[in-house]
């Protein structure tokens, strides 16, 4: 069983826990496979729109990132197969830099997810999950939940869309990560048709979908991000998924109680 969604001590925005801490308890939930999918840098010219500025790696740490995943990897490659691995940021309007970093690295890289964490709005871009007051900032923005909800999908048909290069990664991340603070901005999107195009976009270039867990244990969200009417889409059109615990930490990983994933 894979867990192909986890983060590692060089994430700005996770915690210490190292390389050795993670694997050994992914060995003991019973897991066969991991991928480490730190976030790979932001294009340089880009401002980070996180409060913290911390979405991504410095890109002075990249190298060192993929020789300790590496370096963990050979040491456990008996008792785990290990994947060195990236979390691609799609960021609307720079499709070329991002294409040229993932050209740069690609012989480093053996899996990777595209994830949706920043909206362009005008010319500016927005944090979809940095908080509530700034999910609350981007509502107002755009006028109502449900033109956040249509924007993040249609966001996410253009990194589908996108031409990335041939590196570009084919398992697209959190898809439902516009719900995190549903507990608080309460919206009903079954039947939303820009959510449903997605998926027969997915359908038609044989991608995966990161079947991502990460938002029951937030605290606003409580639902996996392939839930609801969004699992009812990715069974309807046989779409294959892969369990993304997307660890921060090594407590935070998951096994073998989502086998049937």
């Amino acid at each position: 069983m894979k867990d192909g969604h986890i983060h590692s001590p060089y994430c700005p925005h996770g915690s210490n826990d190292d390389f050795e801490e993670y694997v050994k308890n992914a060995i003991d939930k019973g897991l066969t496979e991991i991928t480490f999918t730190e976030h790979l840098p932001l294009p340089k010219n880009f401002e980070d729109p996180s409060p913290k500025k911390d979405s991504a790696m410095d890109e002075r740490l990249l190298m060192n990132y993929f020789s300790d995943v590496k370096r963990i990897k050979d040491k456990y490659k008996d008792k785990i197969k290990i994947n060195v691995g990236v979390e691609v940021d799609f960021i609307e309007g720079y499709e070329e830099e991002i294409k040229s970093k993932l050209d740069k690295y690609s012989k480093y890289i053996e899996d990777s997810i595209l994830s949706c964490h920043m909206l362009k709005i005008e010319d500016k871009y927005y944090c979809i999950d940095s908080s509530v007051d700034g999910f609350e900032k981007i509502i107002e923005k755009l006028g109502s939940l449900e033109n956040v909800y249509n924007k993040y999908y249609e966001t996410l048909k253009l990194a589908v869309n996108s031409d990335l290069g041939k590196y570009k990664p084919k398992r697209l991340g959190h898809l439902n990560l516009v719900r995190k603070y549903n507990q608080i901005f309460s919206y009903d999107y079954t039947g939303n048709k820009t959510l449903e195009e997605v998926i027969k976009l997915v359908k038609e270039k044989d991608y995966e979908l990161d079947f991502n867990i990460s938002g029951i244990r937030k605290q606003y969200c409580k639902e996996p991000y392939i839930h609801g009417y969004l699992l009812e889409l990715v069974k309807q059109y046989n779409i294959h998924t892969v369990l993304g615990s997307d660890s921060h930490d090594c407590s935070t990983i998951t096994g073998k109680q989502y086998k049937n994933i």
